[in-house]
């Protein structure tokens, strides 16, 4: 019976969507007024059940009942119970339903406690986000059912993926779908402004935090799935420019710049257009992203489905959203207010050179996902990789780093160089003497040494605009800046020292061997057949020394997997302060020695370092957003409450 009351749970979920769709859209008319006061009961309502509907295939991977397709496909009675919980998303069915109930949860906050906007906007973008969500709950209730039955019952599981048993995988999808998620928020409240011609500074300081919070999920989910490829795939990469990797890229790109221009707006009254432009263009990337990895057009280990009429339904979608907001804003736009104005030298004018520059980014990452998919339509198999991305991305991306580390200096509407000439000699003088020592003394290729002497500049540009302030009364948006900043610059000298210093060694060892990489002393001791809850694996045993000093021990397996087959490299890492030393076993050749593939990755994890110090700027930047709204708030209830006439009580004369 749980299989059917989470089914029942979202259809009823389904028809509150509609309900809260019909009656927001009747309740901006005057005709229709009355039902205005069913739309926010609804999207509660609606965010409740589907919760429930969720929970209730999570209970049924709990306790593995292969009567239902989905369990039987995709879990197994012998697999850990962690990986059973995640088996419930680490597919299609399940994880358009977490993405479903995400995008319900967020829709049910906003009726619940948003209060700020105009009641036309809140009901215009409480029936954009229904009408969103419309379209996905059919998508799993016509094509992509999550509790279909199964009979008779499956007398075990197939499993779940090899490669997505493994924890990374807990956090990598949940994280990006709350940030995939929080895009069509701001989606909805960008078409909801539209609407009513509504798009003001107090509406954008109502759409900031919900751009914020999905910056700050997306943030996590690409470094989390990063780091997850990094040591689950055994390629020592950490991005490859793959489809999927992009996918989740090129929302984050908009993002970003959506994140800037709603901020102008909440703050100058400044880039109206943009801001309504770059929400739905964040959203679409989102949209386009879930085509790429639910149609079954890309083979990844990130792409669950593999039928075309979901792909060819999922465009639909996509046509009828973003075919539909570009129209709404082809037609509106003119009615946008252009708001303030600004000079080309102030931090506005700094914050619009980023976003063209990041736009520009995020269509030459599109151009090249896309082309090689339509060159495939025609019978023309084309690679697009590094060599493009890479030289390509660089035209636009050097630049906007050079603008990041002066843009916090300029003040607002407008500023002289003249104000900011001393610490942009310093900015220049760091990232010059880092150019040139890399130059003269380690012989860096060009580019990784543009990446190192600009992560320089934006690392001491970063804290520039602490001078002269008190750190004690400077507010946590000020503090999340600065770490964010410095977080670019952390993750962009990791970059920079993986591609300038890796080393790499393929060997063919034997038992008691040594091989040399980089520093590294690395020892095969042994190799020993080992077994796990559902696998088998052959352990390497090795013995690592830095520069001739104490041993570590290093165990990478080459598992075989029984639940489904499938064979795997877990690789080992030893990670100091100043990199990680990467290992790989393979097979046996002749003469009973051992394939290993070795590297020394100089400052790898900086990578993933500063993508954690991002999404922590973001979450400091967010709490002081929030903590700012409760005491404006709060200072409005007294405020009203003083000026509220006392009741006064009076007798009253009775006249007979």
């Amino acid at each position: 019976m749980i299989a059917e009351f989470g089914l029942a749970a979202l259809w009823l979920s389904a028809a509150l969507a509609g309900l809260q769709l019909l009656a927001g859209f009747l309740g901006l008319r005057q005709s229709g007024s009355e039902l205005s006061a069913l739309v926010r009961p609804a999207a509660v309502t609606q965010a409740l059940l589907c919760a429930l509907s969720f929970g209730a295939l999570l209970l049924l991977f709990a306790r593995t009942d292969l009567s239902v397709a989905l369990v039987a496909k995709n879990s197994h009675s012998d697999k850990p119970f962690i990986f059973k919980l995640a088996g419930a998303w680490g597919n299609h069915e399940g994880s358009m339903l977490l993405w479903v109930t995400v995008m319900a949860l967020a829709g049910g906050l906003i009726a619940f406690l948003e209060r700020r906007l105009p009641e036309r906007t809140m009901l215009a973008t409480l029936a954009s986000q229904a009408f969103v969500g419309l379209g996905f709950y059919a998508f799993l209730l016509i094509s992509s059912n999550p509790f279909e039955r199964l009979v008779p019952a499956a007398a075990e599981g197939a499993g779940l993926n090899p490669l997505l048993q493994d924890i990374g995988l807990a956090l990598h999808p949940p994280t990006l779908y709350f940030g995939y998620v929080g895009l069509s928020i701001a989606f909805s409240f960008a078409v909801g402004a539209l609407l009513t011609r509504q798009v003001t500074p107090d509406f954008a300081k109502v759409m900031r935090p919900w751009v914020l919070g999905a910056w700050i999920f997306l943030t996590l989910g690409i470094t989390a799935g990063s780091y997850w490829a990094y040591y689950e795939l055994g390629w020592g990469g950490w991005w490859f420019w793959d489809p999927v990797e992009n996918a989740s890229l090129m929302p984050w790109l908009a993002a970003t710049a959506l994140l800037h221009s709603v901020s102008v707006l909440a703050s100058r009254d400044a880039l109206r257009a943009w801001t309504i432009m770059l929400g739905v263009v964040a959203f679409s990337m989102s949209m386009i992203g879930t085509f790429l990895v639910r149609s079954g057009i890309l083979t990844s280990v990130h792409a669950f489905a593999v039928d075309p009429e979901r792909g060819t339904f999922i465009l639909v979608l996509l046509a009828i959203y973003i075919g539909g907001a570009l129209a709404l804003f082809a037609f509106r736009a003119g009615t946008i207010a252009e708001g303030e104005r600004f000079s080309v030298l102030s931090r506005e004018g700094a914050l619009v050179v980023n976003n063209v520059a990041l736009s520009a980014i995020l269509g030459i990452v599109l151009l090249g996902t896309l082309y090689p998919l339509l060159t495939e339509a025609f019978d023309v198999r084309v690679s697009v990789g590094p060599p493009y991305f890479n030289p390509v991305g660089a035209i636009f991306f050097l630049p906007m780093l050079v603008v990041l580390a002066i843009g916090p200096l300029l003040r607002w509407r407008r500023d002289s160089f003249a104000r900011i000439r001393l610490p942009v000699i310093a900015i220049a003088v760091v990232g010059s003497a880092v150019l040139l020592a890399g130059w003269l003394i380690a012989g860096i290729a060009l580019m990784p040494l543009l990446g190192m002497s600009l992560a320089a500049a934006v690392a001491v540009g970063s804290f520039l605009p602490l001078r002269g302030r008190s750190l004690r009364r400077l507010p946590l948006p000020v503090w999340g800046m600065v770490i964010a900043h410095f977080g670019i610059a952390v993750a962009l000298f990791g970059m920079a020292a993986d591609t300038a210093f890796t080393r790499e060694k393929l060997v063919a060892a034997q038992v008691g061997e040594t091989a040399r990489v980089g520093p590294w002393s690395v020892k095969l001791a042994s190799v020993d057949p080992v077994a796990g809850p559902n696998w088998t694996a052959l352990e390497a045993r090795l013995l690592a020394s830095y520069r001739g000093g104490g041993e570590h021990e290093l165990k990478p397996q080459a598992r075989s997997f029984w639940t489904p087959p499938q064979q795997t490299s877990e690789s080992a890492l030893l990670t100091r302060w100043n990199g990680q030393l990467y290992a790989v076993i393979g097979g046996e050749a002749e003469g009973g020695r051992w394939q290993l593939r070795l590297w020394w990755k100089p400052f790898v994890t900086w990578i993933w370092y500063g993508g954690v110090l991002i999404a922590l700027g973001g979450f400091l930047a967010l709490l002081g957003r929030l903590s700012g709204d409760l005491r404006r708030r709060s200072a409005q209830a007294k405020i009203a409450a003083r000026r509220a006439p006392e009741t006064v009580s009076e007798p009253v004369e009775v006249v007979a």
